[in-house]
């Protein structure tokens, strides 16, 4: 669900200048002190390294003024010393932050009841209802989509591309950040990488949601071709971020564009690279165990 579509969009460090390494911090650190400035100490526990990728994107689309600030201690790691960007897309990306973060948590707390969830909803509500007032277009697009994929799971839809396609449409709401010329484009673009993401997650919980009975709109497909499921799986993860690929190089991005294409072309498949390398070392272990 919800959850996942905030964590995927990491940068893959072994690839990464150490220049860039420290604007792409610089950026998380920005938005986590913009979330407590602007929604207190509770809204930093919400913090993902979602929308940070969100504020490299659009920063290096629309180019606003950034302020920088050297030398700040923060109180999770006060011994390191750190270096805030920030600037007005950061504050779109805190709203944002914040709207997924309370509809995630209130969504798993319908699934298992967890009243941990309800009790941190509760003290995000007041921040939710800041958030959606400001950006009533985004709030919707997130309450629709948690409507319209529980109904697919309800009825166990087995269109990939449909149930994908949803996680598409909101993510694609929170990219088109203003009404402008840009807004087509950076629509198409979150569609594509939220269809990459919703995808790459049903394939990883694949195993586990059939052992508990979950929903996954990739089972069917699964038990009908087992053979040549992970080559489909493959190609379909790789046509979405292609499209995505051809979004990024049509708008023209000069700044931190080492930065995303380190992400788009590199960062997110680093948990499919190592789900691969765990089935790998479950096949070998299966095949010593044969020879013995």
């Amino acid at each position: 669900g919800l959850g996942d579509v905030y964590k995927r969009q990491t940068v893959n460090k072994d690839t990464l200048s150490e220049e860039n390494k420290k604007i792409y911090q610089s950026y998380y650190c920005g938005l986590c002190q913009t979330m407590k400035s602007q929604y207190g100490r509770r809204a930093q526990m919400a913090l993902n390294y979602d929308m940070t990728f969100l504020i490299v994107l659009l920063t290096g689309l629309y180019e606003p003024d950034s302020v920088t600030r050297d030398g700040f201690v923060c109180s999770v790691h006060p011994t390191k010393k750190r270096t805030l960007r920030t600037n007005e897309i950061t504050e779109y990306a805190a709203a944002m932050n914040i709207l997924l973060a309370y509809y995630n948590l209130i969504d798993d707390w319908k699934d298992d009841k967890s009243l941990t969830k309800k009790t941190y909803a509760e003290m995000l509500k007041k921040d939710f209802e800041k958030a959606k007032k400001g950006y009533p277009i985004q709030a919707k697009a997130i309450e629709d989509y948690i409507a319209r994929l529980a109904e697919c799971e309800k009825s166990n839809d087995t269109n990939i591309d449909a149930v994908a396609g949803l996680t598409g449409e909101m993510l694609g709401e929170i990219f088109a950040w203003k009404d402008d010329e840009w807004k087509d484009e950076l629509k198409c673009f979150g569609y594509y990488l939220g269809k990459f993401i919703y995808l790459m997650d049903a394939y990883e919980d694949l195993e586990k949601d059939t052992k508990n009975h979950n929903f996954n709109v990739l089972r069917h497909m699964y038990k009908t071709d087992p053979k040549n499921f992970d080559a489909f799986c493959k190609l379909m993860l790789t046509s979405m971020l292609s499209e995505c690929a051809k979004s990024f190089e049509r708008l023209p991005i000069i700044e931190h564009g080492e930065i995303i294409r380190n992400i788009l072309y590199s960062g997110v498949w680093t948990k499919y690279e190592y789900m691969q390398l765990k089935k790998k070392k479950k096949q070998n272990a299966g095949t010593r165990r044969h020879r013995k």
